[in-house]
């Protein structure tokens, strides 16, 4: 069973055009047949008349006929040079075009004016508000992070990590970020939790070492003082010393420590020198620039980002997982944004305004090899066919006008020659 034949798009064109041309050749046979049938009407004033204006009618109407016809192709298959235009300049007719277009529509004014119109921040605010709308693309948008991440070659990118961090931590960036960290952790009070830990980590040190220094301290006081010094007062020495340590380390853990509130003043004067003091900045950089360089932080970053590529890739082809929930959230928030402010709203127009202003010299151009490419790819009768359908049926009006124009222009004509002249020839 045959499904139905496919329709053609231009068949309305086509039946107008071959409609007009049909009147239009009509108009010419009627002159035609009127100036023939004059030569049967006896002679008089009004048989030339009427004779002379059918001539003119019928020359009107076969110059007009001869200019529109060779617009299209050569009239009658004649090798008449400057006939076939459209076939004959498609080349140059595609370049026109293109210039046109680049040059008077996409304009810096015509740009600004469909800007001021589209509203592009009042588009963006309403789909980044619509959860309907920004959770498909918030899945869409995860969903190509595995493939980025699969693009990057993995000793590409460790080698590139491990020569950038050296270099942004080494310099003045990297003393700042330290100490707003180090500033954060202050004004938070969490460096007293950090305290906290560093005191208890070092009581369970001396804990689990405590027979281990007993020991070496009754050596050096053997070393020191003899053997018998040793024996007497070794293991008092050592007993006393580590009372002594767990003594001052039990006098720290109070919040109220004078300990405690030394370390809070060193450290707010490191933090103010990490800000403002030069010559620190460039210890500290140097410092992270080392340690960063080293081949076992190397190795441990490079861990790290082997990790942290698994789980974004796993984690990104979760539709529920964390983000997507995160674009969603930046979507979100970049939508409230815009609603919520008109200077935000304001600068995103302008920025997009100012990168189409400052690209369009470029794309004018590349919109203008663009289109004539394309027409220079059409094939030639396509192309000609194609304009004839759009334009064909005003065009046959043209041979209509010329050829009334011609009737009426000849009869005047004869009647303002005679009246001047008397009787003329036509």
């Amino acid at each position: 069973m045959h499904g139905p034949l496919p329709t053609d798009p231009d068949a309305p064109l086509r039946a107008a055009l071959a409609r007009h041309r049909a009147i239009a050749t009509l108009l010419l046979l009627v002159m035609a047949g009127l100036m023939l049938g004059s030569y049967a009407l006896p002679p008089g004033y009004w048989t030339d008349l009427l004779q002379a204006a059918a001539k003119a009618g019928v020359v009107g109407g076969l110059a007009d006929w001869f200019a529109v016809t060779a617009l299209f192709r050569r009239p009658l298959g004649l090798p008449i040079p400057h006939t076939a235009i459209i076939p004959a300049q498609k080349e140059r007719l595609g370049q026109g075009l293109g210039r046109f277009v680049a040059n008077h529509v996409f304009t810096e004014a015509e740009i600004q004016r469909v800007m001021g119109k589209l509203d592009l921040s009042g588009i963006l605010r309403g789909f980044l508000a619509d959860p309907v709308a920004a959770r498909p693309a918030a899945q869409a948008l995860a969903a190509t992070l595995p493939r980025v991440l699969a693009s990057l070659e993995d000793g590409r990118a460790r080698r590139l990590m491990g020569r950038l961090l050296p270099r942004l931590a080494g310099g003045p960036g990297g003393a700042r970020i330290l100490a707003r960290a180090l500033r954060a952790l202050v004004e938070g009070g969490r460096h007293q939790q950090v305290f906290d830990l560093a005191v208890a980590q070092l009581r369970a040190l001396l804990a689990e070492k405590e027979d281990q220094l007993r020991t070496a301290i009754e050596a050096r006081v053997r070393a020191e003082g003899g053997a018998l010094i040793g024996w007497l007062a070794g293991a008092a020495v050592a007993r006393r010393v580590l009372s002594h340590v767990n003594a001052e380390l039990a006098r720290i853990e109070p919040t109220d420590s004078d300990l405690r509130a030394a370390f809070e003043v060193w450290l707010r004067n490191e933090i103010d020198r990490l800000e403002n003091d030069p010559e620190r900045i460039a210890q500290v950089g140097r410092a992270l620039r080392d340690a960063l360089s080293h081949p076992t932080v190397a190795a441990w970053l490079a861990d790290v980002w082997a990790r942290l590529r698994t789980a974004l890739e796993a984690d990104a082809a979760n539709p529920q997982g964390r983000t997507v929930a995160l674009l969603e959230a930046g979507f979100a928030n970049a939508g409230r944004l815009l609603a919520e402010d008109e200077a935000a709203r304001a600068r995103l127009n302008r920025a997009v305004e100012s990168v189409l202003m400052t690209l369009l010299p470029s794309a004018r151009l590349r919109l203008a090899d663009f289109i004539a490419g394309v027409v220079r790819g059409w094939d030639t009768r396509q192309v000609t066919e194609k304009i004839e359908l759009r334009v064909g049926r005003d065009l046959q009006y043209v041979r209509m006008n010329g050829t009334l124009v011609g009737f009426l222009v000849g009869g005047v004509l004869y009647v303002v020659l005679t009246a001047a002249f008397g009787r003329v020839a036509f």
